[in-house]
């Protein structure tokens, strides 16, 4: 498979891209804000998804790891192909993380592709391992209480994000963990 490719950008078209790796030219399919950014001779580097069926060979594109393994997991969506991820990551990827934790099916079926029923599929299926980047720094800020606080409320019934996003308002002079449940528990 191909997980990387580093080489200048030789043709734009629609919604892809052909970059030349040494003498071979690669049809890349990117995300619009990132095709509208790039000009023909530029030098470029994505991560790379190989899509293989018998008829098709797809490659596509993407600046940051981080923006490949959201594909990926979108893709683990049923009823979610490639070019419909493809379209969801065109958005910016935070307010689409927060629009699937606050399950905000009509923000997702803005989506070129996605109806109703796609919209809540996907809600369904990534709600619990989706985290904005907002809610893993404040993991990385926080005490190593923090862990405790989940894991007492985590046995409550609470989901993890839901736990980070009250947490990530609490004041900062709250030390123990049990003042932190108290303060979920008060702002829940």
């Amino acid at each position: 498979m191909i997980g990387y490719l580093q080489g200048q950008v030789i043709a734009k078209h629609k919604n892809a891209i052909t970059l030349l790796c040494g003498q071979v030219g690669y049809d890349v399919h990117l995300t619009t804000p990132v095709l509208e950014s790039l000009e023909n001779g530029q030098d470029k580097a994505f991560f790379i998804y190989t899509k293989v069926r018998e008829d098709d060979l797809s490659l596509f594109g993407f600046e940051k790891q981080s923006e490949l393994d959201f594909f990926k997991l979108v893709l683990s969506v049923n009823g979610v192909g490639p070019k419909t991820a493809l379209e969801i990551l065109s958005s910016d990827i935070e307010k689409v993380k927060n629009a699937i934790m606050q399950e905000n099916a009509a923000f997702l079926s803005k989506v070129p592709g996605i109806g109703k029923k796609t919209a809540e599929r996907i809600i369904l299926d990534l709600k619990s391992k989706v985290q904005p980047e907002s809610y893993q720094e404040l993991a990385l800020q926080q005490d190593q209480d923090l862990e405790e606080v989940i894991a007492a409320l985590m046995g409550l019934g609470y989901q993890r994000n839901e736990v980070y996003r009250v947490l990530k308002a609490s004041p900062t002079e709250l030390t123990t963990t049990e003042e932190k449940v108290t303060f979920f528990l008060r702002n829940i």
